[in-house]
C-alpha cells in the first residue's frame, strides 16, 4: 500500500467527516418566519433541529426546543466555590495563620470580609461561565457540516437557517426537505457532513 491511500472514511478533516447527510437545512428571510417553521417542526416531532441567525430571536429556543441548564448550574457552583474560596482564604489567614488583635476588632468580622468573598464569588462565577460555556460547546470548532449549507454566509448577514439532523429519529431526507418546502423556506438543501 503506498503512502498516499487513505482510507474510504477519511477525509481532510478526520475520520467519519465528509460522508453521507448530516441535516436537511431550510433557509428563510424574516425571523418569524424561522420561529414559525422551528414551531411546526417541533409539533411535527422533530427533536434534533437546530437554528442559525445573524442576532437573537426571542422565543426561538423555546420553538426548537432549546433547555439546556448546565452552563448556569456550572455558574451557580462555581459562584458558591468562589464564594467559600474567598471567605476561607480570609479566615485561614486572619484567624489560623497569622492571627493579629488590631484594635479590639474580634479575628472573624464578617463586615469586613463580605468584599472579598464577593469579589471571588463574581470572579469564579465569571470564569467558569466562560470556560464552562466553551467546554459544553465543544469549542473551539474550527469544522462544522452547517458551513457546506448552500448560501450560509449569509447567516451573519440577513437569512435564517433551520437544520434538521439526520439524528433525528424521523428524520427521512424526502419526507423532512417535502416538509420544509411546505413551510414557505426560500430553499431546502441535504448538507453532506
Amino acid at each position: 500500500m503506498s503512502a498516499t491511500h487513505t482510507s474510504s472514511n477519511m477525509n481532510a478533516y478526520g475520520p467519519n467527516l465528509g460522508t453521507g447527510t448530516w441535516a436537511v437545512v431550510a433557509e428563510f428571510d424574516s425571523p418569524e418566519k424561522l420561529v414559525s417553521a422551528a414551531e411546526a417542526a417541533r409539533r411535527a416531532g422533530f427533536k434534533k433541529m437546530d437554528a442559525y441567525s445573524p442576532f437573537p430571536i426571542h422565543g426561538l429556543s423555546d420553538a426548537i426546543g432549546f433547555r439546556d441548564m448546565k452552563v448556569p448550574f456550572s455558574v451557580f457552583a462555581g459562584g458558591l466555590t468562589g464564594g467559600a474560596f474567598g471567605y476561607g482564604l480570609q479566615f485561614y489567614v486572619h484567624v489560623l495563620d497569622y492571627p493579629m488583635n488590631v484594635g479590639g476588632k474580634p479575628l472573624v468580622s464578617l463586615p469586613s470580609m463580605i468584599p472579598i468573598t464577593y469579589e471571588c464569588t463574581i470572579l469564579f462565577a465569571g470564569l467558569t461561565a466562560f470556560f464552562s460555556m466553551l467546554a459544553y460547546n465543544r469549542l473551539p470548532k474550527p469544522y462544522h457540516s452547517i458551513f457546506n449549507t448552500p448560501g450560509f454566509e449569509r447567516a451573519t448577514q440577513d437569512r435564517f437557517f433551520l437544520a434538521i439532523e439526520k439524528e433525528d429519529p424521523q428524520f427521512d431526507p424526502e419526507k423532512t426537505a417535502q416538509f420544509l418546502r411546505e413551510l414557505d423556506a426560500l430553499n431546502v438543501s441535504e448538507v453532506e457532513a
